[in-house]
Protein backbone atom coordinates (compact mmCIF):
# COMPACT_ATOMS: atom_id res chain seq x y z
CA UNK A 1 0.00 0.00 0.00
CA UNK A 2 1.50 3.47 -0.77
CA UNK A 3 1.83 6.43 1.23
CA UNK A 4 -1.92 7.76 2.75
CA UNK A 5 -0.18 11.82 2.08
CA UNK A 6 1.40 12.08 -1.40
CA UNK A 7 1.80 14.79 -3.80
CA UNK A 8 -1.30 16.98 -4.30
CA UNK A 9 -3.42 14.97 -1.91
CA UNK A 10 -1.65 15.73 1.19
CA UNK A 11 -3.71 18.96 1.67
CA UNK A 12 -6.96 17.94 0.94
CA UNK A 13 -9.73 18.07 2.97
CA UNK A 14 -10.86 14.46 3.02
CA UNK A 15 -14.74 14.92 4.29
CA UNK A 16 -16.81 18.40 3.78
CA UNK A 17 -20.65 19.47 3.36
CA UNK A 18 -21.61 19.16 -0.21
CA UNK A 19 -20.83 22.89 -1.63
CA UNK A 20 -24.85 23.28 -3.35
CA UNK A 21 -27.87 23.12 -1.46
CA UNK A 22 -31.68 21.96 -3.10
CA UNK A 23 -34.60 23.36 -0.71
CA UNK A 24 -38.03 21.96 -1.38
CA UNK A 25 -40.90 24.40 0.21
CA UNK A 26 -43.48 21.79 0.99
CA UNK A 27 -46.97 24.19 1.49
CA UNK A 28 -50.00 23.30 2.91
CA UNK A 29 -52.55 24.55 0.59
CA UNK A 30 -55.68 23.33 2.61
CA UNK A 31 -58.89 24.68 3.02
CA UNK A 32 -57.92 25.91 6.49
CA UNK A 33 -55.52 27.94 5.13
CA UNK A 34 -57.70 30.57 4.54
CA UNK A 35 -58.04 31.29 8.40
CA UNK A 36 -58.08 34.67 9.26
CA UNK A 37 -54.32 35.55 11.05
CA UNK A 38 -53.59 38.90 12.16
CA UNK A 39 -54.81 41.54 9.83
CA UNK A 40 -54.68 38.87 6.91
CA UNK A 41 -55.08 35.02 6.57
CA UNK A 42 -52.83 32.28 6.76
CA UNK A 43 -51.88 31.38 2.77
CA UNK A 44 -51.62 34.77 2.23
CA UNK A 45 -49.45 35.66 4.90
CA UNK A 46 -47.22 32.12 3.91
CA UNK A 47 -47.35 32.96 -0.17
CA UNK A 48 -46.23 37.22 0.41
CA UNK A 49 -42.97 35.38 2.86
CA UNK A 50 -42.27 33.02 0.92
CA UNK A 51 -42.17 35.25 -2.13
CA UNK A 52 -39.83 37.36 -0.20
CA UNK A 53 -37.57 34.39 0.59
CA UNK A 54 -37.30 33.09 -2.18
CA UNK A 55 -36.92 36.53 -4.26
CA UNK A 56 -34.17 36.80 -2.03
CA UNK A 57 -32.33 33.88 -3.10
CA UNK A 58 -31.59 34.98 -6.89
CA UNK A 59 -28.23 35.69 -6.99
CA UNK A 60 -27.54 32.78 -4.40
CA UNK A 61 -25.99 30.23 -7.07
CA UNK A 62 -25.27 27.05 -5.22
CA UNK A 63 -28.69 27.45 -3.67
CA UNK A 64 -31.84 25.29 -5.87
CA UNK A 65 -35.53 25.50 -5.27
CA UNK A 66 -38.26 23.78 -5.78
CA UNK A 67 -42.25 24.42 -4.60
CA UNK A 68 -44.77 21.23 -4.01
CA UNK A 69 -48.05 22.18 -2.33
CA UNK A 70 -50.92 20.14 -0.89
CA UNK A 71 -54.61 20.09 -0.52
CA UNK A 72 -55.07 22.96 -3.36
CA UNK A 73 -56.57 20.88 -6.21
CA UNK A 74 -59.61 19.22 -4.80
CA UNK A 75 -62.44 20.50 -2.50
CA UNK A 76 -62.11 19.17 1.32
CA UNK A 77 -65.60 17.30 0.58
CA UNK A 78 -63.90 15.24 -2.01
CA UNK A 79 -60.99 14.18 0.95
CA UNK A 80 -58.55 13.35 -1.77
CA UNK A 81 -56.06 12.15 0.00
CA UNK A 82 -53.40 11.94 -3.39
CA UNK A 83 -54.21 15.93 -3.26
CA UNK A 84 -50.42 16.86 -4.03
CA UNK A 85 -48.33 18.46 -6.72
CA UNK A 86 -44.98 19.26 -7.52
CA UNK A 87 -45.75 22.89 -8.82
CA UNK A 88 -41.83 23.95 -9.66
CA UNK A 89 -39.21 21.39 -9.89
CA UNK A 90 -35.18 21.78 -9.02
CA UNK A 91 -33.53 24.24 -11.65
CA UNK A 92 -31.17 26.73 -12.07
CA UNK A 93 -32.93 30.45 -12.31
CA UNK A 94 -36.64 29.22 -11.39
CA UNK A 95 -37.55 31.54 -8.78
CA UNK A 96 -39.95 33.92 -10.78
CA UNK A 97 -41.69 30.56 -11.72
CA UNK A 98 -41.89 30.00 -8.33
CA UNK A 99 -43.22 32.95 -7.08
CA UNK A 100 -45.93 33.01 -10.57
CA UNK A 101 -47.01 29.39 -8.89
CA UNK A 102 -47.06 31.09 -5.37
CA UNK A 103 -49.55 32.93 -6.28
CA UNK A 104 -51.76 31.14 -7.87
CA UNK A 105 -52.70 28.85 -4.96
CA UNK A 106 -55.49 28.97 -3.72
CA UNK A 107 -56.40 26.71 -0.54
CA UNK A 108 -59.16 23.96 -1.13
CA UNK A 109 -58.64 20.57 0.04
CA UNK A 110 -57.15 18.25 2.93
CA UNK A 111 -54.25 17.57 4.44
CA UNK A 112 -51.90 14.77 3.04
CA UNK A 113 -48.75 15.04 4.61
CA UNK A 114 -47.22 11.74 4.72
CA UNK A 115 -48.35 11.17 0.92
CA UNK A 116 -47.02 14.36 0.20
CA UNK A 117 -43.39 13.49 1.68
CA UNK A 118 -43.69 9.98 -0.09
CA UNK A 119 -43.92 12.09 -3.28
CA UNK A 120 -41.76 14.70 -2.25
CA UNK A 121 -38.92 11.75 -2.15
CA UNK A 122 -38.76 11.77 -6.08
CA UNK A 123 -39.12 15.68 -6.44
CA UNK A 124 -35.13 15.77 -6.05
CA UNK A 125 -32.69 14.49 -9.20
CA UNK A 126 -30.22 11.93 -8.08
CA UNK A 127 -27.23 14.32 -8.77
CA UNK A 128 -24.50 14.13 -6.65
CA UNK A 129 -23.09 16.66 -4.77
CA UNK A 130 -26.10 18.55 -3.22
CA UNK A 131 -27.62 18.84 0.30
CA UNK A 132 -31.13 17.96 -0.16
CA UNK A 133 -33.49 20.23 2.35
CA UNK A 134 -37.18 20.59 3.22
CA UNK A 135 -39.11 23.09 4.38
CA UNK A 136 -42.62 22.35 5.46
CA UNK A 137 -45.31 24.90 6.15
CA UNK A 138 -48.88 23.83 7.49
CA UNK A 139 -51.25 24.99 9.92
CA UNK A 140 -52.15 21.44 11.07
CA UNK A 141 -52.04 17.94 11.42
CA UNK A 142 -52.20 14.92 9.26
CA UNK A 143 -55.90 14.29 8.32
CA UNK A 144 -55.73 11.48 6.08
CA UNK A 145 -54.53 8.28 8.07
CA UNK A 146 -50.81 8.61 7.06
CA UNK A 147 -47.52 8.69 9.87
CA UNK A 148 -45.70 11.53 8.64
CA UNK A 149 -42.95 10.71 11.12
CA UNK A 150 -42.88 7.07 10.08
CA UNK A 151 -42.17 8.33 6.11
CA UNK A 152 -40.06 11.24 7.19
CA UNK A 153 -37.53 8.94 8.93
CA UNK A 154 -37.79 6.22 6.33
CA UNK A 155 -36.74 8.34 4.21
CA UNK A 156 -33.62 9.88 6.42
CA UNK A 157 -32.57 6.58 6.47
CA UNK A 158 -32.54 6.37 2.84
CA UNK A 159 -30.60 9.43 2.53
CA UNK A 160 -33.16 10.65 0.96
CA UNK A 161 -33.37 14.38 2.38
CA UNK A 162 -31.77 15.32 5.87
CA UNK A 163 -34.07 16.42 8.35
CA UNK A 164 -37.11 18.36 7.49
CA UNK A 165 -37.82 22.01 9.01
CA UNK A 166 -41.23 21.99 10.10
CA UNK A 167 -43.13 25.58 10.95
CA UNK A 168 -46.43 25.39 12.22
CA UNK A 169 -48.41 28.66 11.93
CA UNK A 170 -51.21 30.09 13.46
CA UNK A 171 -51.93 27.15 15.61
CA UNK A 172 -54.55 27.06 18.29
CA UNK A 173 -53.28 23.82 20.15
CA UNK A 174 -49.77 22.56 20.99
CA UNK A 175 -48.82 20.26 18.17
CA UNK A 176 -44.90 20.47 18.91
CA UNK A 177 -45.49 16.68 20.09
CA UNK A 178 -46.61 15.52 16.63
CA UNK A 179 -44.01 17.29 14.30
CA UNK A 180 -41.03 17.16 16.56
CA UNK A 181 -40.75 13.27 14.91
CA UNK A 182 -41.14 14.70 11.38
CA UNK A 183 -38.08 17.36 11.80
CA UNK A 184 -37.25 20.48 13.56
CA UNK A 185 -40.35 22.18 14.72
CA UNK A 186 -41.06 25.94 14.51
CA UNK A 187 -44.17 27.03 16.16
CA UNK A 188 -45.02 30.22 14.30
CA UNK A 189 -47.83 31.69 16.67
CA UNK A 190 -47.59 34.83 14.35
CA UNK A 191 -46.44 36.16 11.63
CA UNK A 192 -43.57 37.97 12.64
CA UNK A 193 -42.86 34.12 14.19
CA UNK A 194 -43.65 32.98 11.19
CA UNK A 195 -40.72 35.18 9.51
CA UNK A 196 -38.28 34.30 12.39
CA UNK A 197 -39.08 30.28 11.86
CA UNK A 198 -38.26 30.83 8.05
CA UNK A 199 -35.47 32.80 8.45
CA UNK A 200 -33.82 30.69 10.80
CA UNK A 201 -34.87 27.62 8.95
CA UNK A 202 -32.63 28.95 6.23
CA UNK A 203 -29.99 29.91 8.31
CA UNK A 204 -29.66 26.68 9.58
CA UNK A 205 -29.40 25.16 6.41
CA UNK A 206 -26.95 27.45 4.50
CA UNK A 207 -24.52 29.49 6.40
CA UNK A 208 -21.24 27.27 7.33
CA UNK A 209 -20.88 25.89 10.93
CA UNK A 210 -17.58 24.94 12.62
CA UNK A 211 -17.15 22.72 15.25
CA UNK A 212 -14.51 22.00 17.85
CA UNK A 213 -14.42 19.37 20.44
CA UNK A 214 -12.61 19.67 23.13
CA UNK A 215 -11.34 15.91 24.62
CA UNK A 216 -10.97 17.00 28.87
CA UNK A 217 -9.00 14.85 31.44
CA UNK A 218 -9.29 14.13 34.86
CA UNK A 219 -9.06 17.97 35.97
CA UNK A 220 -11.66 19.01 32.44
CA UNK A 221 -8.66 20.01 31.02
CA UNK A 222 -8.61 19.93 27.20
CA UNK A 223 -5.75 17.52 26.85
CA UNK A 224 -6.73 14.02 25.11
CA UNK A 225 -6.21 13.89 21.52
CA UNK A 226 -5.40 11.47 18.71
CA UNK A 227 -9.06 9.63 18.63
CA UNK A 228 -11.57 9.09 16.59
CA UNK A 229 -14.52 11.56 17.19
CA UNK A 230 -17.88 10.18 15.24
CA UNK A 231 -20.78 12.40 14.63
CA UNK A 232 -23.75 10.04 14.55
CA UNK A 233 -27.09 11.03 12.84
CA UNK A 234 -29.12 10.59 16.32
CA UNK A 235 -31.92 9.59 14.03
CA UNK A 236 -30.86 7.29 11.73
CA UNK A 237 -27.75 6.44 13.60
CA UNK A 238 -25.35 6.74 10.76
CA UNK A 239 -21.98 8.20 11.30
CA UNK A 240 -22.02 11.50 9.25
CA UNK A 241 -18.60 12.76 10.00
CA UNK A 242 -15.36 11.05 11.38
CA UNK A 243 -12.15 12.48 12.61
CA UNK A 244 -9.15 11.69 14.13
CA UNK A 245 -9.05 14.34 16.90
CA UNK A 246 -6.08 16.83 16.65
CA UNK A 247 -4.38 19.63 18.41
CA UNK A 248 -1.92 22.23 17.39
CA UNK A 249 1.49 23.06 18.54
CA UNK A 250 -0.41 25.37 21.43
CA UNK A 251 -2.53 22.43 22.41
CA UNK A 252 -5.65 23.78 20.89
CA UNK A 253 -8.30 21.64 19.06
CA UNK A 254 -8.46 22.64 15.59
CA UNK A 255 -11.93 23.32 13.99
CA UNK A 256 -14.16 21.13 11.25
CA UNK A 257 -17.25 21.96 9.69
CA UNK A 258 -20.38 20.23 10.42
CA UNK A 259 -23.81 20.25 9.14
CA UNK A 260 -25.88 22.38 11.47
CA UNK A 261 -29.17 20.60 10.02
CA UNK A 262 -28.63 17.41 12.03
CA UNK A 263 -28.71 16.44 15.41
CA UNK A 264 -26.06 14.44 16.52
CA UNK A 265 -24.86 11.92 18.74
CA UNK A 266 -21.01 12.60 19.20
CA UNK A 267 -19.12 9.49 19.67
CA UNK A 268 -15.17 9.55 21.53
CA UNK A 269 -14.33 6.06 20.13
CA UNK A 270 -12.53 5.19 23.43
CA UNK A 271 -12.44 2.39 25.50
CA UNK A 272 -15.02 2.34 26.15
CA UNK A 273 -16.29 4.88 24.39
CA UNK A 274 -18.08 8.08 25.60
CA UNK A 275 -21.41 9.49 23.73
CA UNK A 276 -22.65 13.27 24.01
CA UNK A 277 -26.31 12.70 22.90
CA UNK A 278 -28.94 15.04 20.98
CA UNK A 279 -25.99 17.54 20.25
CA UNK A 280 -27.76 20.20 18.67
CA UNK A 281 -25.41 22.72 17.17
CA UNK A 282 -25.86 26.89 16.45
CA UNK A 283 -26.24 27.86 12.82
CA UNK A 284 -23.76 30.58 11.32
CA UNK A 285 -21.30 30.10 14.21
CA UNK A 286 -18.53 28.03 15.71
CA UNK A 287 -19.43 25.62 18.28
CA UNK A 288 -17.60 24.13 21.32
CA UNK A 289 -18.24 20.26 22.62
CA UNK A 290 -16.59 19.28 25.37
CA UNK A 291 -16.34 15.59 26.45
CA UNK A 292 -14.58 14.18 29.51
CA UNK A 293 -12.27 11.44 28.31
CA UNK A 294 -9.64 11.28 30.70
CA UNK A 295 -7.20 7.94 29.51
CA UNK A 296 -4.71 5.79 31.00
CA UNK A 297 -2.81 2.75 29.41
CA UNK A 298 -3.23 -1.11 30.64
CA UNK A 299 -0.06 -3.23 29.83
CA UNK A 300 -0.41 -6.97 29.96
CA UNK A 301 3.25 -8.48 29.80
CA UNK A 302 3.91 -12.33 29.39
CA UNK A 303 7.16 -14.27 29.45
CA UNK A 304 7.00 -17.25 26.89
CA UNK A 305 3.31 -16.93 25.91
CA UNK A 306 4.32 -17.91 22.55
CA UNK A 307 4.16 -21.84 23.99
CA UNK A 308 0.59 -20.94 23.55
CA UNK A 309 0.75 -20.27 19.70
CA UNK A 310 0.02 -16.80 19.12
CA UNK A 311 0.18 -14.36 22.29
CA UNK A 312 -3.14 -15.22 23.87
CA UNK A 313 -5.73 -12.61 24.24
CA UNK A 314 -6.90 -10.33 27.22
CA UNK A 315 -10.77 -9.51 27.35
CA UNK A 316 -11.69 -6.64 28.91
CA UNK A 317 -14.81 -5.80 30.41
CA UNK A 318 -16.74 -3.36 32.97
CA UNK A 319 -16.19 -4.88 36.23
CA UNK A 320 -18.46 -7.13 38.21
CA UNK A 321 -20.76 -8.53 35.35
CA UNK A 322 -19.96 -11.00 32.32
CA UNK A 323 -20.92 -8.37 29.66
CA UNK A 324 -19.72 -7.23 26.64
CA UNK A 325 -16.50 -7.93 25.94
CA UNK A 326 -15.31 -4.13 25.65
CA UNK A 327 -11.84 -4.92 24.02
CA UNK A 328 -9.75 -7.99 23.56
CA UNK A 329 -6.14 -6.88 23.94
CA UNK A 330 -3.46 -9.23 22.84
CA UNK A 331 -0.79 -10.25 25.81
CA UNK A 332 2.58 -8.57 25.66
CA UNK A 333 0.82 -5.20 24.09
CA UNK A 334 -0.11 -1.80 25.69
CA UNK A 335 -4.04 -0.21 24.77
CA UNK A 336 -5.23 3.05 25.81
CA UNK A 337 -8.38 2.66 28.36
CA UNK A 338 -10.85 5.49 29.73
CA UNK A 339 -9.85 5.82 33.46
CA UNK A 340 -11.59 3.36 35.70
CA UNK A 341 -11.68 -0.07 37.25
CA UNK A 342 -11.98 -2.92 34.66
CA UNK A 343 -12.39 -7.10 35.03
CA UNK A 344 -9.75 -9.29 32.46
CA UNK A 345 -10.05 -12.94 31.85
CA UNK A 346 -6.88 -13.88 29.61
CA UNK A 347 -7.25 -16.98 27.28
CA UNK A 348 -4.87 -18.57 28.84
CA UNK A 349 -5.02 -22.03 29.53
CA UNK A 350 -6.57 -22.69 32.19
CA UNK A 351 -8.51 -18.97 31.62
CA UNK A 352 -6.56 -16.43 34.22
CA UNK A 353 -9.26 -14.04 35.58
CA UNK A 354 -7.78 -10.75 36.98
CA UNK A 355 -10.66 -8.49 38.70
CA UNK A 356 -10.80 -5.12 39.52
CA UNK A 357 -7.95 -3.66 37.68
CA UNK A 358 -7.50 -0.06 38.03
CA UNK A 359 -6.20 2.32 35.31
CA UNK A 360 -5.80 5.96 36.53
CA UNK A 361 -5.25 9.11 34.02
CA UNK A 362 -2.02 9.24 32.04
CA UNK A 363 -0.46 6.38 34.13
CA UNK A 364 0.47 2.72 32.82
CA UNK A 365 -0.88 -0.17 34.68
CA UNK A 366 1.17 -3.32 34.53
CA UNK A 367 0.04 -6.74 34.50
CA UNK A 368 2.49 -9.04 34.59
CA UNK A 369 1.26 -13.03 33.93
CA UNK A 370 3.58 -15.90 35.45
CA UNK A 371 4.66 -17.62 32.61
CA UNK A 372 3.57 -20.78 31.45
CA UNK A 373 5.12 -24.46 31.88
CA UNK A 374 4.47 -27.47 29.43
CA UNK A 375 3.13 -30.54 30.80
CA UNK A 376 4.22 -33.56 28.60
CA UNK A 377 1.27 -37.00 28.99
CA UNK A 378 2.33 -40.14 27.63
CA UNK A 379 0.49 -43.04 27.51
CA UNK A 380 0.09 -46.69 26.03
CA UNK A 381 -3.31 -47.14 24.21
CA UNK A 382 -5.87 -44.13 22.72
CA UNK A 383 -8.61 -43.72 25.80
CA UNK A 384 -10.40 -40.63 26.85
CA UNK A 385 -9.72 -38.41 29.67
CA UNK A 386 -9.01 -35.00 31.40
CA UNK A 387 -7.29 -32.59 32.59
CA UNK A 388 -8.42 -30.95 36.08
CA UNK A 389 -6.78 -27.48 37.40
CA UNK A 390 -6.68 -27.57 41.41
CA UNK A 391 -8.85 -24.76 43.02
CA UNK A 392 -9.15 -24.07 46.45
CA UNK A 393 -13.27 -24.56 45.40
CA UNK A 394 -12.29 -27.76 43.98
CA UNK A 395 -11.25 -29.40 40.77
CA UNK A 396 -12.21 -26.65 37.50
CA UNK A 397 -12.36 -28.56 34.05
CA UNK A 398 -9.20 -27.36 31.94
CA UNK A 399 -9.97 -29.46 28.39
CA UNK A 400 -10.33 -32.73 27.45
CA UNK A 401 -7.28 -35.26 25.79
CA UNK A 402 -7.34 -36.36 22.24
CA UNK A 403 -7.83 -40.12 22.94
CA UNK A 404 -6.37 -40.75 19.67
CA UNK A 405 -2.82 -39.68 20.64
CA UNK A 406 -0.32 -41.26 22.75
CA UNK A 407 1.79 -37.98 23.55
CA UNK A 408 0.44 -34.57 24.31
CA UNK A 409 2.33 -31.72 25.23
CA UNK A 410 -0.17 -28.68 26.81
CA UNK A 411 1.20 -25.50 27.69
CA UNK A 412 -0.05 -24.43 31.17
CA UNK A 413 0.09 -21.88 33.59
CA UNK A 414 1.21 -22.44 37.14
CA UNK A 415 -0.53 -24.54 39.36
CA UNK A 416 -1.60 -27.69 40.73
CA UNK A 417 -3.56 -30.27 38.35
CA UNK A 418 -4.90 -33.95 37.85
CA UNK A 419 -5.24 -35.63 34.81
CA UNK A 420 -7.92 -38.44 34.60
CA UNK A 421 -7.55 -41.16 32.10
CA UNK A 422 -8.95 -44.47 31.20
CA UNK A 423 -8.09 -46.83 28.15
CA UNK A 424 -10.63 -47.13 25.28
CA UNK A 425 -9.32 -51.18 25.31
CA UNK A 426 -9.96 -50.94 29.76
CA UNK A 427 -13.12 -53.54 30.53
CA UNK A 428 -14.36 -50.74 32.75
CA UNK A 429 -14.56 -47.51 34.40
CA UNK A 430 -12.87 -49.19 37.39
CA UNK A 431 -9.36 -48.87 35.39
CA UNK A 432 -9.79 -45.09 35.10
CA UNK A 433 -6.32 -43.54 35.87
CA UNK A 434 -5.48 -40.17 38.10
CA UNK A 435 -2.62 -38.84 38.28
CA UNK A 436 -1.55 -35.30 40.13
CA UNK A 437 1.15 -33.42 38.92
CA UNK A 438 2.10 -29.56 39.74
CA UNK A 439 3.25 -27.26 36.86
CA UNK A 440 5.58 -25.20 37.50
CA UNK A 441 6.43 -21.40 36.10
CA UNK A 442 8.58 -22.04 32.31
CA UNK A 443 9.12 -25.69 33.38
CA UNK A 444 8.26 -29.30 31.55
CA UNK A 445 7.34 -31.85 33.18
CA UNK A 446 6.45 -35.38 32.26
CA UNK A 447 3.32 -37.56 33.16
CA UNK A 448 3.19 -41.50 32.41
CA UNK A 449 -0.22 -42.78 32.31
CA UNK A 450 0.41 -46.06 31.65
Amino acid sequence: MGALFTGSHAQEVQQKIPDRTRILFLLDGSGSMLAGWSDTNRITAAKELLTSLVDSLRNSREVELALRAYGHLYARSSQNCRDSRLEVGFGPSNHQQIIQRLSQIEPKGTTPIAYSLEQAANDFPETQGYRNIIIIITDGIESCDGDPCAVSVALQKKGIFLRPFVIGIGMNEDFADAFNCLGTYFDARDIDDFRVALNKAIKTSLEPTSVSVELLDENDRPTETDINVSFVNALTQQSEFDFVHYRDAQGRPDSVMIDPVLTYDVVVNSVPPVIKRNVRLMPGEHNVISVRAPRGKLSINQSGAGVYGDNPHALVRMPGNRGPVLHAQRVNSSHDYLAGTYDLEVLTLPRTVIQGVTIKPRETTQIKLPAPGILNIRHAAAGFGSIYVIRDNGPEWVMDLNHQDNQISVALQPGRYKVVFRAAMAPGSKYTSVKDVTILEGQSQMLRLF
